[in-house]
């Protein structure tokens, strides 16, 4: 008993000082294990066309689903980037596109060209990635009420401004990861240079 209770202290310390030094001398590499990527040529294909950052696309992906492309969440958004079927509508409007279904977001490539698409038009009306997470979340028309309330102002907003407990978490979740992915991108890119 005493040397099985003994060699499990040993493999936590083991484990403990492990991440220690990971985390100490490696810290892209945790990030890296910790914030995935994927899909890097459609997101690097879509955040182009519609003008968003590749490290927003991410972020909202590792939010939504953890990059499970089956996700569904209990409002029936589905997809790696959980779009709702009236989000989804709207944007097959605003794309033309009429030979597409809500469940075709099931694909990768699309979820993330209409996850993309909105993002790209939640930046470019809101000007700051708070506003955008916020609005992806809660709808545009919550965040324009904030703003004309005068709730909000948009520009000068931080994370601490979002009301409701549960936009204002995915607000902070989504900048954690969004630096985490800036980070990351940055890294690659300055390792492809020096190759």
């Amino acid at each position: 008993m005493l040397k099985r209770l003994g060699a499990l202290l040993l493999c936590a310390l083991f484990i403990v000082g492990l991440m220690w030094f990971l985390l100490d001398y490696m810290p892209g590499a945790v990030s890296e294990l910790i914030y995935q990527t994927g899909y890097e040529e459609l997101v690097e294909k879509y955040s182009e066309k519609f003008n968003v950052d590749p490290a927003l696309v991410y972020a909202v992906i590792k939010t939504e689903s953890n990059f499970d492309p089956n996700a569904r969440s209990d409002i029936g958004a589905i997809g790696l980037m959980q779009m709702i079927e009236d989000s989804f509508d709207w944007i097959a409007w605003k794309l033309d596109l009429k030979d597409i279904k809500y469940n075709d977001l099931y694909e990768p490539e699309n979820a993330i060209m209409f996850g993309c698409y909105m993002l790209g038009y939640l930046y470019d009306k809101y000007g700051c990635i708070e506003l955008t997470a916020a609005a992806y979340h809660a709808g545009m028309g919550t965040v324009d009420g904030w703003i004309s309330s005068g709730e909000i102002d948009p520009e000068n907003v931080t994370a601490d401004d979002i009301k409701g407990s549960n936009t204002a978490h995915y607000v902070e979740k989504i900048l954690r990861a969004y630096k985490n992915y800036s980070d990351i991108l940055t890294d690659r890119k300055g390792n492809d240079q020096n190759v």
